[in-house]
């Protein structure tokens, strides 16, 4: 299962928003309609499929929580993940905890991330996607991690 693409969204007041078709269809060929929503560190709410999440859940609370990094990732992670279903015209109720972590309005951005989901604010998302585009032309190639510089796009 890969999610890729960007996605101009929706959002209605009581905090719906439909995913895109080609989502939907790629969801249900792998046999899941269940997702889990939970609070990102960049400011985004991630949306996983409820198996990428159970094997991601696991490893959180496998952490010993003994540092204090640790549990504040645990927090972060754990504490705001709930469970969702798609709705029969294939909508994701937020709740208004992650909306309001997000900062979400009625525009949001979905980006397809491999085997999960960013959603943004829209305004949010053309502000940060700005700062990473002045970010990645200034990087050198020689900071890159040895991972990335073995990667020819």
């Amino acid at each position: 299962m890969r999610f890729r693409g960007i996605s101009k969204l929706s959002v209605d007041a009581k905090g719906r928003f439909a995913l895109p078709k080609n989502h939907r269809d790629n969801l249900e060929k792998n046999g899941t309609s269940e997702l889990v929503v939970t609070a990102d560190p960049t400011g985004c709410v991630v949306i996983y499929p409820q198996p990428i999440w159970h094997e991601i859940e696991e490893k959180l609370i496998a952490l010993p929580n003994a540092v204090k990094q640790t549990r504040m990732v645990q927090r972060l992670y754990l504490g705001h993940a709930s469970e969702v279903e798609l709705d029969g015209t294939g909508r994701i109720l937020l709740s208004q905890e992650l909306r309001d972590y997000a900062g979400l309005g009625r525009r949001a951005v979905l980006i397809g991330q491999g085997k999960k989901f960013e959603l943004w604010d829209e305004r949010t998302w053309d502000i940060e996607t700005g700062k990473w585009k002045q970010e990645i032309s200034a990087l050198n190639p020689a900071d890159m991690p040895a991972e990335l510089q073995n990667i020819s796009f």
